[in-house]
């Protein structure tokens, strides 16, 4: 079932397998372009990109097949109404006048996400209470009973997005957010988000052809994403059955275990044939990154070292170096001035013509101490935290590094 608007008026139609419709998925700052290649890559037509999302269409098979494998993809949501509304009343009456039974069940349960802007509906929460109360009036109303709200698992996460006074009610498909991939058995004190993760390795260029290395891996999140994409693992692969369409009425089970059986079958198909190291000074995260690698069993991929960065030379050839170093936030370091400028020593004296390096860190104060200039610098987002990531390129003797006057 597919909600539409038509005209000014919120009409419904019966959804098919091969019906196509609106989507949007959701990502992270300067991650657009990247989740736009992945769902073109998957099928998806008529794509736009936005502010941290991308439009496309595409039927329920896409649907399913963009939950399962895009890597960059928070949340995949189906829109479902759009309507105007100039005051808490006529937002009210609109969402009243929606047909909410035929998604929902009296005895069903649901919650509202709620993003506003503009002048005339300036607090979220007071719309998101506003719809709710719109949607469970009608139940009452109509069948003297009401769904009930639940926060933690709902069998529907509707997203209430509001610009001034145009308003557009969304179908997360996805529940949990994307980046919960289900391979974590253990984490540091700093994890990097894995969405974000795997959006750092596609910023930077990881095609699976070279030798990758974090040489601050903690416990392992980068390591994961690479091997995942160098074995062609889909990005929920370890999930489970956890998502949200598999709670919806139109959910098909066999187009489901249609499109997950042909993604599994990729495994493996990419004949990798480089090398994927990881080491930290930390021996009690190199262990939870090893129960992570165990669990997804590609602990036969990884090879971790414990011990000293500055001590421990990249694998031979061409390697990619992507890596999260502390920022002084949550890791605590006592001089993390001092820190960045072994890391620039390190990549001086270490690494060679083979190696392209790049970190991400929010200090722009330490950054300016790893002495080198920086080729490219990207903008990202870690949790809070504005970031930039990094991009190093390094020469051998004959070629002095260029220094950095200012990174920022």
């Amino acid at each position: 079932m597919i909600i539409q608007k038509n005209r000014g008026k919120v009409v419904t139609s019966t959804g098919t397998p091969r019906e196509k419709f609106k989507m949007v998925a959701k990502t992270m700052v300067n991650l657009e372009e990247v989740l736009a290649d992945e769902l073109r890559q998957l099928g998806a037509e008529n794509i736009n990109i936005t502010t941290r999302a991308v439009e496309f269409e595409g039927d329920m098979r896409l649907l399913y097949r963009a939950n399962y494998c895009c890597r960059t993809a928070l949340a995949i949501l189906k829109p479902f109404a759009e309507f105007e509304a100039h005051d808490d009343q006529e937002l009210y009456d609109q969402v009243y006048r929606l047909r909410w039974e035929q998604i929902l069940d009296c005895d069903g349960t649901f919650m509202i996400d709620s993003t506003t802007s503009g002048e005339v509906f300036t607090h979220s929460y007071y719309a998101a209470l506003k719809t709710k109360d719109a949607i469970v009036d009608r139940f009452r109303r109509n069948f003297g009973k009401r769904p009930s709200i639940d926060t933690e698992q709902p069998e529907y996460k509707f997203n209430l997005h509001i610009r001034d006074t145009h308003v557009t009610l969304l179908l997360n498909s996805s529940g949990d957010s994307l980046h919960k991939r289900g391979y974590r058995q253990g984490v540091g004190v700093a994890p990097i988000n894995e969405v974000l993760a795997a959006g750092l390795l596609k910023l930077a260029g990881w095609n699976c052809t070279t030798n990758f290395y974090d040489p601050m891996c903690g416990s392992g999140t980068l390591l994961i994403e690479a091997a995942m994409m160098a074995n062609a693992v889909p990005a929920q692969y370890y999930r489970g059955n956890r998502f949200g369409f598999m709670r919806w009425k139109e959910f098909n089970l066999g187009e489901w275990k249609s499109v997950k059986a042909e993604e599994d079958r990729k495994i493996g198909s990419l004949d990798f044939e480089g090398e994927i190291w990881g080491n930290d000074i930390d021996e009690k995260v190199i262990e939870q990154c090893e129960k992570n690698l165990e669990y997804t069993k590609l602990h036969h991929d990884v090879m971790l070292h414990i011990g000293d960065f500055a001590e421990q030379d990249p694998p031979e050839g061409k390697t990619l170096i992507v890596t999260n170093p502390p920022y002084g936030e949550r890791i605590k370091v006592e001089d993390l001035n001092a820190l960045y400028t072994k890391l620039g020593d390190t990549f001086k004296q270490r690494y060679g013509k083979d190696c392209e390096v790049w970190l991400i860190t929010s200090d722009f104060e330490a950054m300016k101490h790893i002495g080198l200039h920086p080729s490219k610098k990207i903008a990202v987002q870690n949790g809070a935290l504005d970031c930039r990531f990094l991009r190093f390129e390094l020469y051998d003797g004959s070629k002095k590094a260029k220094y950095q006057s200012d990174a920022e």
